[in-house]
């Protein structure tokens, strides 16, 4: 053994390298009462065992807990969302472009249109009958607000059919609320926009528009100052988006009465103004040459005509959207749906009439 002088020496070199010591001591911790020559192998069988751990809990530390991933499952359904949103609205974004331009092409081809009626005037060629009367005046001339009117209600018609087929679509694969109601929306803004083109052409010509000639002749047998009735039109879509309950019921059946007397009331006006214009037209005082005065009167009456048929439409427009917001979002949707499909139907009827196969006379 060491001399004691010896081993002295020995501990003052190992104070000079202190962690040494102090890793010394937590061997000499885990040993317990070992002896002084087994520390160093327990200090390295200690290490090994820190060494598993760390390499059988590191792989788990780096897993999600089943926790978060339960917690992240309603923010990616959100994000989820606002990407179809986002998508729908990008959609409909390019189709209200695409009408659009499809309205400035029918500018640009209405411009040409009425170019070449210029010049075929001044060549002296005659207009036939094979333009509709009602587009022409006493001059012979065509009414270009008219033909630019047809023309884009054309083009209106094609797009409620595509919205029809784009809704009946949706419906079916039960898309969200949210998509549906961008739908409904896009839907009811159409008919706004067939509003405010009847409203600038019966600025040009109330009695072309008032005739129903822009319509096919099935359309025509149900018009009703230049449209459909809104409580007609209630009637026909109720079945379509049953069951109601009672509180939908009562406000649908407060909007049925309400429609119905604003509909008596504008055409007990129409028939008051039909009855003064035809006493002011048929007085003696028109035969006497002394009629300023009446004629003057008959024209204030005929411009009157023109605000029932504003009237009329801003009923229809009010209706609709009265009615759209006492149903849910899906019943709404079936009833555009349903709209559009009767309009529709009645503009087939029309053309199976008009080639129907006839009897020779």
């Amino acid at each position: 053994m060491s001399s004691p002088s010896t081993q002295l020496a020995t501990l003052r070199r190992m104070s000079l390298y202190e962690p040494f010591h102090q890793i010394s001591m937590w061997g000499d911790t885990f040993q317990g009462d070992a002896s002084p020559n087994t520390g160093s192998s327990s200090l390295v069988q200690v290490d090994a065992r820190l060494d598993q751990k760390s390499e059988y809990i590191s792989p788990e530390s780096l897993e999600p807990s089943r926790s978060d991933e339960e917690a992240n499952k309603p923010a990616e359904k959100i994000q989820r969302r606002l990407a179809q949103n986002r998508e729908a609205a990008r959609k409909s974004r390019l189709r209200k472009k695409a009408y659009v331009q499809q309205l400035e092409t029918s500018r640009l081809k209405l411009a040409q249109l009425e170019q070449e009626l210029e010049r075929t005037r001044h060549q002296g060629v005659y207009i036939g009958s094979s333009i509709d009367g009602s587009r022409l005046g006493f001059s012979g001339n065509v009414n270009p607000a008219i033909t630019a009117f047809e023309m884009e209600y054309a083009h209106w018609v094609e797009e409620q059919n595509r919205q029809i087929s784009e809704l009946r679509n949706a419906l079916q694969a039960h898309i969200t609320d949210i998509e549906l109601h961008i739908l409904v929306e896009s839907g009811l803004n159409h008919y706004c926009s067939l509003f405010r083109m009847k409203a600038d052409v019966a600025k040009a010509d109330v009695f072309y528009l008032i005739s129903g000639t822009w319509r096919t002749s099935t359309e025509r047998f149900f018009q009703w100052i230049g449209g459909f009735r809104p409580s007609e039109l209630l009637n026909i879509l109720i079945p379509h988006i049953e069951p109601l309950t009672d509180q939908q019921l009562g406000d649908v059946g407060n909007l049925q009465q309400s429609s119905r007397q604003a509909e008596d009331a504008l055409t007990q006006g129409m028939d008051k103004l039909q009855e003064t214009l035809a006493q002011s037209i048929a007085t003696d005082q028109w035969n006497e040459g002394i009629y300023q005065s009446e004629i003057a009167a008959a024209m204030e009456k005929l411009e009157a005509v023109e605000g029932f048929v504003n009237q009329a439409d801003h009923l229809r427009q009010q209706t609709m959207q009265q009615m759209s917001r006492i149903l849910t979002i899906r019943q709404a949707a079936r009833a555009l749906l349903a709209l559009g499909e009767y309009l529709y139907r009645l503009r087939a009827l029309s053309s199976l009439w008009a080639s129907r196969p006839r009897e020779p006379a």
